[in-house]
């Protein structure tokens, strides 16, 4: 035998000398999102990867040869490849959980049922209530979720007349906005002179801090940050996600509310320590780097450094977030004519100038650009942007990303296509902004066309779906449900022509979530060689169909190998 061969032979004998056990789970039904293979009722783990599926009989043979078991548990149960949200914000939960929650649509979290409100005389009432149930006194009252088109013109004046001099502040259904009363801008120690500094995203008179206005006062609001309580807040995160069913999430902003390198410490630390069934994927953002004052290549050989450090459970990989314009859920995403009812503007987060800047460079080091984008004028921008990197720096399969796609033109749904860029929606917008949106902010032909998915669908362009939790609730199910279904908050089906059919939205946030992070060697469908991360289901969702996903129930997820229940 000639010396190679023999080398060969001998390593592949000392590895399964070595190989652990073989795990055989059987399911009344397994859903591979593999076209080859569509179905199995069984799959073979080992060592936290998928060796094998298709049958138990099929599969003995592994267990012949490595010993192991049937694991019978998941029997009665439907199981499909691990979900993935791949936009996520895990600091906005850890941070936004330790309040309670008043939003215009019902929230169930770790720490309690929260239902909505949807009228102003129903949000003041509960918002009274919630504060008068605070347990600890000597802290500030605070909540998340408060939006004006359902409750009403609340600012400084109404909270100050609601609670005296009760430190109490609002935050608003984006995140980007928190309002306080003026013992909370007090307590705070926030001065007159930090909203001036603000660049005209600051009230004080309203106590309305916003977008670059909120992040240069959101160091006063530390107490939310201090590590006790970020890392309570973060496993009320690490569970929402087991609750979901998702086993990968992707952050698109690390740092966004606090240093990133403690972020990352901490996250890891509190992954590793939970046990977490779930693996984060961090990604840097332009943000972070342009207030430190960085220029894109200092920026780039710091995410560098990052890569070196974080490569387990929770990593930073080739991807980069840029920042066109304002939050939907503000009113200041940017649009084009006729733009807002009320002819108001959106706002640009980035320069244009500084966004080709970062850009440029990330690009040229062969980064995936994720592009956080709401609006139409926003849509142009970007696709401006990638044109011209396309003209001056040729790539293949670049996978550039708008992020969200509020609201785009037919038009622009076939430019997407003829540049190779790819979508991650949040279609919660739809279902919660649409019916407002027509009536107050940009009318209903457009509002009722938001989150233009079943176009990219007969286009063939790729498309995936995110929670931007706490955007959207994390809840893989409930995405698909509405990006199948388009079904108002006020039970109105609205742009019918932009459902997607139902094997698109289970793609789409499975393998072909996978393919939009650059992870599907890795997961995303239940195939040999792939992590060994399923969700399991009481329901099969093809049988369910797409009106009923939402409703489907987490049985739970069994990551790398290890079946973690949802209790």
């Amino acid at each position: 035998m000639k010396p190679l061969l023999t080398a060969t032979f001998a390593l592949l004998f000392s590895l399964a000398s070595y190989a652990s056990e073989i795990t055989i789970y059987t399911a009344q039904s397994i859903i591979t999102m593999e076209p080859s293979q569509p179905r199995a009722t069984a799959v073979a783990v080992q060592n936290g990867l998928i060796v094998g599926v298709g049958t138990e009989a099929s599969l003995m043979p592994w267990v012949d040869r490595f010993g192991g078991k049937i694991d019978r548990q998941l029997e009665d149960m439907t199981v499909m490849p691990g979900f993935i949200d791949p936009h996520v914000h895990p600091s906005l939960p850890a941070i936004l959980t330790q309040l309670p929650f008043l939003a215009p649509d019902d929230w169930s979290l770790p720490t309690g049922e929260f239902p909505g409100a949807l009228t102003p005389e129903d949000y003041k009432s509960k918002l009274i209530a919630l504060e008068a149930n605070h347990a600890d006194r000597s802290k500030p009252f605070g909540s998340w979720g408060y939006h004006e088109l359902w409750h009403g013109h609340v600012r400084r004046a109404e909270l100050d007349a609601w609670f005296g001099d009760r430190p109490v502040f609002i935050w608003q259904r984006s995140f980007h906005e928190v309002i306080f009363n003026t013992a909370a801008l007090d307590h705070f120690g926030i001065t007159q002179a930090d909203a001036e500094a603000a660049h005209g995203e600051a009230n004080w008179d309203e106590g309305h801090f916003w977008e670059n206005g909120l992040f240069a006062v959101f160091r006063n609001l530390g107490y939310l940050i201090e590590p006790h309580n970020y890392m309570r807040g973060t496993q009320n995160f690490l569970d929402m996600a087991h609750q979901g069913g998702v086993t990968t999430a992707v952050d698109m902003g690390l740092g966004i509310s606090s240093d990133p390198d403690i972020e990352l410490q901490l996250l890891s630390g509190m992954v590793q320590q939970a046990k977490a069934p779930l693996r984060l994927v961090m990604t840097p953002i332009i943000s972070k780097f342009m207030q430190s004052g960085k220029t894109p290549e200092q920026a780039l050989e710091q995410v560098k450094q990052w890569q070196q450090t974080y490569t387990g459970q929770v990593s930073v990989r080739d991807h980069f977030k840029l920042m066109v314009d304002g939050a939907i859920f503000s009113a200041l995403a940017q649009f084009k004519a006729p733009g807002y009812l009320d002819g108001h503007e959106g706002v640009w987060l980035v320069p244009e100038a500084a966004l080709k800047e970062y850009a440029e460079v990330f690009w040229r080091a062969g980064f995936q650009l994720h592009a956080h984008s709401n609006g139409d004028a926003a849509t142009e921008r970007t696709l401006d942007l990638v044109e011209s990197l396309l003209t001056h720096f040729p790539r293949r399969d670049h996978r550039f990303a708008i992020e969200h796609f509020a609201y785009a033109t037919s038009d622009q749904a076939k430019r997407i296509k003829a540049l190779g860029v790819m979508v991650s929606a949040n279609p919660y917008y739809h279902y919660i902004l649409s019916d407002s949106y027509g009536e107050h902010e940009i009318g209903p032909s457009r509002a009722e066309q938001m989150v233009r998915l079943g176009t990219l669908e007969r286009l063939g362009v790729p498309f995936t779906l995110h929670s931007d939790t706490p955007m959207a609730p994390l809840k893989p199910l409930t995405l698909a449900w509405n990006a199948s279904n388009r079904q108002t908050i006020n039970g109105h089906l609205t742009g019918q022509n932009e459902r997607v059919s139902l094997d698109a939205a289970l793609r789409a946030i499975t393998i072909d979530a996978a393919w939009a992070v650059g992870m599907e060697t890795e997961i995303g469908s239940i195939a040999v060689g792939k992590k060994a991360d399923f969700t399991v289901l009481a329901q099969d969702p093809y049988e369910v169909g797409a009106s009923g996903l939402k409703d489907i129930e987490i049985r739970g997820t069994i990551f790398e190998g290890r079946f973690a229940p949802v209790h």
